[in-house]
This record gives structure tokens, C-alpha cells and sequence, in this order.
């Protein structure tokens, strides 16, 4: 489920549509975003006291299911920018978590396999 949230900016259909068509990207490639909810929030940060360009940030929060509390936050000078950043970023980081689960598992699997091979070194002196 993807919410998106707009603060200190004009609600915009096309940055929306921009949004569910990045999210939607990363959720075909991890199923397992599906069951979780992901909240987007596009912000604009300019000052009232300093002249200069207004600054965009996208924030990515995921909460529930397998990558619960996974988020990203990026800025730019655009906004579509912002979010490709986002994307981007967070592509990595659900490829790293993929990658640490996958070596834990892996290392669960080894010692599991130590501790069996241990018990039959010791049933055979038992035996012999």
C-alpha cells in the first residue's frame, strides 16, 4: 500500500503518478513490499528570511511485514530528482537486506552443520 503525502507543497497529480510508477518498480522486484506500507512524502523546504533556490526532499518510509522500518530521505533542487535519488537508494538498500539475510542464513546453516558433525565424532569414539 503506498501513501503519499504532500507537506509545504501543492498537491500534484503528476507527482503522484510519479511516485506509485517508481514505488510500483520496486515492488515488482521485492514482492515483498506488497504487504507493507510504504509512505512517501514530498516536502519543500525554502526559507522566509534567505533568498535562494527552494529545496525539495523526498522521504521513503516503509513500516510492516519484512522490511519494516527501512527508510530513505534525499533532497535536490527538483523534485523528480529527489525521487529518483530515493528510488535509487533504496533499490540498494533492499538489495543489501536481501544480502544480509541471505549470509545469516547461510552462517545459521554452517553452524548447524558443525554442531552435526561434532555429535557424530563423538557417537563414533562412543562406538569404537
Amino acid at each position: 500500500m503506498i501513501f503519499v503525502k504532500f507537506k509545504n507543497l501543492e498537491k500534484s497529480e503528476l507527482a503522484r503518478e510519479a511516485v506509485h510508477e517508481r514505488i510500483e518498480t520496486l515492488v515488482a522486484k521485492f514482492p515483498d513490499l506488497a504487504a507493507s506500507k510504504i509512505q512517501v512524502t514530498l516536502e519543500m523546504e525554502n526559507s522566509p528570511l534567505q533568498a535562494g533556490p527552494d529545496v525539495f526532499k523526498v522521504k521513503l518510509h516503509i513500516s510492516g511485514a519484512r522490511y519494516n522500518g527501512l527508510g530513505i530521505e534525499k533532497a535536490h533542487s527538483n523534485l523528480y530528482i529527489a525521487l529518483a535519488d530515493v528510488a535509487d537508494h533504496m533499490l540498494e538498500s533492499l538489495n543489501r537486506f536481501g544480502d544480509r539475510v541471505r549470509v545469516r542464513d547461510l552462517r545459521k546453516a554452517r553452524q548447524i552443520a558443525q554442531e552435526v558433525q561434532q555429535r557424530r565424532g563423538i557417537d563414533k569414539e562412543k562406538l569404537g
